[in-house]
């Protein structure tokens, strides 16, 4: 619980994987653009799981009274999943993802995203990546669409507690140039003639190199 929210949870540090934070990004075509983020939360972070559960079963006992007609789901689908397991199509996660929890969480709403020296002043979108680490709020809800019941997760503000490796799988230009050194030699465009080598000898009648 956050705020005395009972649905609301303000996470300890996690790594944020496909933020899509500046821009809304549409899943498939055909669906509503949205914001959203995942969220690695280190299974280390006890107390984060466990508000996190806490808030989920308070979203699903809500729902269950105002929109499942007082029928919870036998096995509820919850948006929470074991980053050292498989995804719901059976290839595992990624290896960024061992030893988390990972949580997807998505809003219509373009959330603040600050950094923690300085909480009234949003970042620079280029400050804003896959791989930085955070503090986020999020806020679950119960659903039920297409006949299906489950539990989802809003996304609140972001926080930014430091940098990390980033994560979009492109390398920096720190690190592509790193081994270059400041000093770049310029090609001899219009270099002198070497001493000693003979001049070019032109045909006068047909512009061309003697001998063509």
């Amino acid at each position: 619980m956050y705020q005395n929210i009972p649905t609301k949870v303000l996470t300890g540090e996690v790594r944020l994987s496909y933020a899509n934070l500046t821009t809304p990004r549409a899943v498939q075509q055909g669906q509503d653009a949205k914001y959203s983020v995942t969220l690695l939360i280190p299974k280390t972070d006890t107390a984060t799981k466990a508000n996190i559960d806490s808030s989920i079963e308070a979203a699903a006992q809500d729902a269950q009274g105002k929109l499942w007609s007082g029928v919870r789901p036998p096995v509820l689908p919850v948006p929470i999943h074991d980053g050292d397991g498989v995804r719901e199509n059976g290839t595992p996660y990624g290896p960024e993802c061992k030893g988390c929890w990972v949580l997807t969480a998505s809003s219509k709403n373009k959330p603040q995203v600050v950094h923690q020296s300085d909480i009234n002043t949003e970042l620079a979108p280029q400050d804003v990546y896959s791989g930085m680490y955070a503090r986020v709020t999020i806020n679950f809800f119960g659903y039920m669409s297409n006949g299906k019941k489950g539990v989802g997760c809003g996304l609140g503000n972001v926080m930014k507690t430091r940098d990390g490796e980033p994560l979009a799988g492109n390398a920096s230009a720190a690190s592509d140039f790193a081994q270059v050194g400041n000093t770049v030699s310029a090609p001899a465009y219009g270099a002198a003639m070497p001493a000693g080598a003979a001049p070019l000898q032109m045909n006068p009648l047909t512009g061309q190199p003697c001998g063509v």
